[in-house]
């Protein structure tokens, strides 16, 4: 069945060659703290310490790194609440090219800032008035730019995978994998090299409540349009799963979980206070879950992907200030 699929583990593990030396092998923590938590193994692959902050690098570098010497000339488009942003304005950089991106008014200012620190011109636009891909693709027309998605890309999917593939490399057997699910890209590439290499592995999604497209999309059997989720995962406010990465998940995730925001505040803060990492919103979630049991039953070894921790001082502190314990 994954034979038939768009990405494939062969594709995952030649984006793991292409991105080698120039991406990070990001680390994979434990903690007996979180073990005694959730009951289990606990296997952190923490992309926090990826370039740029986020796993969204592998999967730019691996697109962009295949673009003809014309296209890179002529430079690169994408569109972005922030990570993708950043990591496309950082790999045109590294590639000799160049970027312009198209972030919504209201994306966090440390995301904003650091796409421009890597050289990218920003463009804005309303998130909740706007349809981000026709205006991002109506830019790369008009400037003859070619334009890499967030996500619905198969080298963009099979970069993101490489992340799966370096844990279960690392730890060996799994019993499920967590992953973070917003337009699904992560998910795509995770669950594809995952099931490649551990058939029996539980995939699971994680999604805010406010922002569960992928779940109706999956229980429905086809793609399921919500509104614009306002929570403080940011990066999983998709308003529709990706057609290119729901093609892969509706096949390969077995199930998707939600958490609310004040589990994702509470996970924020046990990583920062016991295990002395940082998580943004959309990178804790996956914790979160595990933290409010939301699985059951509870899998002996589990890996988790913490998709990134790009979040600021301030809006950190506020978020963890008031969290419920664990």
């Amino acid at each position: 069945m994954t034979n038939a699929l768009p990405v494939t583990l062969d594709d995952v593990r030649d984006a793991a060659v292409q991105i080698k030396g120039v991406a990070h092998r990001t680390p994979v923590l434990r903690s007996r703290t979180l073990d005694a938590l959730a009951g289990a193994q606990v296997f952190l692959k923490c992309e926090n310490f990826q370039r740029i902050g986020a796993f969204k690098f592998r999967g730019a570098y691996n697109a962009i790194s295949r673009l003809s010497p014309e296209q890179l000339a002529k430079g690169i488009a994408a569109y972005s609440s922030g990570n993708h942003a950043q990591a496309v304005a950082l790999a045109a950089r590294e590639l000799g090219s160049s970027a312009v991106i198209l972030m919504p008014e209201d994306a966090p200012p440390s995301k904003r800032a650091a796409t421009a620190g890597y050289g990218a011109e920003i463009v804005t636009y309303d998130r909740y008035t706007g349809d981000r891909e026709a205006i991002g693709a109506a830019l790369a027309a008009e400037r003859g730019l070619t334009l890499i998605p967030p996500y619905e890309h198969p080298h963009v999917i099979a970069g993101q995978g490489t992340a799966a593939l370096e844990l279960i490399e690392e730890v060996g057997d799994l019993d499920a994998l967590l992953t973070p699910i917003g337009g699904g890209g992560l998910m795509a590439g995770s669950a594809t090299a995952a099931k490649g290499l551990r058939p029996g592995i539980r995939v699971i999604g994680v999604e805010p409540e406010a922002g569960d497209d992928t779940r109706r999309s999956l229980a429905a059997g086809e793609r399921v349009s919500i509104p614009v989720s306002r929570t403080i995962a940011d990066g999983l406010a998709a308003e529709i799963p990706g057609e290119l990465t729901f093609s892969v998940n509706k096949h390969l995730v077995d199930e998707i979980v939600l958490v609310s925001d004040d589990e994702i505040r509470t996970a924020m803060r046990l990583a920062f206070e016991r295990l002395k990492i940082v998580m943004e919103p959309s990178g804790a979630t996956p914790l979160a879950a595990l933290l409010a049991g939301r699985l059951s039953p509870m899998p002996p070894r589990i890996g988790l992907i913490v998709s990134g921790g790009n979040i600021d001082a301030r809006r950190f502190a506020e978020l963890c200030a008031d969290a419920p314990p664990a």
